[in-house]
């Protein structure tokens, strides 16, 4: 579904990517594990066209993206739910998804894509005359899921869904992750918590200085020594052993 080759990307005279490569096929989960400014998050601005690529190439479903505007990218079938979530603040919930739903012509279509994010997550559903700026932080990040869910993306690209979240939170957000993927979504997802997105994902990358240094099925990787002490610590070994 999709494919980056060989990707450079600069910040100024910042090499943030190096020669990247990977793909996402359809119906998986994948993840991109690494240390903060790895280049995790520029990954996936360049596959959402907020940023741009130096050298390489960026293709969707056979369709080549570096010449693209977001907007352009996003209706293809690519949404992506930002770190730091990015709502709204001073619209209510259901304004938000509404700006999810920019593309969105059908007004039947709208519905059901409003319904699908209600029944995954309720509270918006009780809170959507609400200030987005007035909701919790795991609120919000269900409110960033669902809006990127609004447009019923091909692919979906999640930045640090469980960043700055209570535990029992972040187990309710891999819950909805892994619902969405068995309701058809493919995603893509960058995330710290590198046990959990291990134990989610099908298949797993390292990224380390803008390089990738380790690919392979999301548990094989979790059993490597050199990810178990980088990443996961000693819960994460035990857990990588059981």
């Amino acid at each position: 579904m999709l494919k980056v080759e060989n990707l450079d990307v600069f910040y100024g005279g910042i090499h943030a990517l190096r020669g990247v490569s990977l793909q996402v096929n359809q119906g998986e989960i994948v993840t991109i594990i690494g240390a903060n400014g790895a280049g995790k998050s520029t990954l996936l601005r360049a596959i959402s066209g907020i940023v741009h690529a130096k050298n390489g190439t960026i293709s969707f479903q056979g369709k080549t993206l570096n010449s693209l505007k977001p907007d352009a990218i996003a209706s293809l079938g690519i949404a992506h739910v930002p770190e730091g979530r990015k709502i709204f603040a001073p619209l209510s919930v259901l304004e938000n998804l509404e700006m999810g739903a920019f593309l969105i012509k059908d007004r039947k279509v709208f519905q059901q894509n409003l319904e699908r994010v209600y029944a995954l997550f309720p509270r918006l559903k009780e809170r959507e005359k609400q200030r987005a700026g007035t909701l919790s932080g795991g609120e919000q990040q269900m409110l960033a899921i669902g809006r990127g869910l609004m447009m019923n993306p091909k692919l979906l690209l999640m930045d640090e869904p469980s960043l700055g979240l209570a535990p029992v939170l972040v187990s309710s957000i891999f819950s909805a992750i892994r619902e969405i993927n068995a309701s058809g979504t493919t995603i893509l997802l960058v995330e710290q918590n590198a046990h959990k997105a291990l134990k989610l994902a099908h298949r797993a990358y390292v990224l380390e200085t803008g390089r990738l240094v380790m690919e392979g099925p999301a548990d094989k990787i979790a059993r490597d020594p050199s990810v178990q002490q980088a990443y996961l610590g000693r819960k994460g070994r035990a857990v990588a052993q059981a």
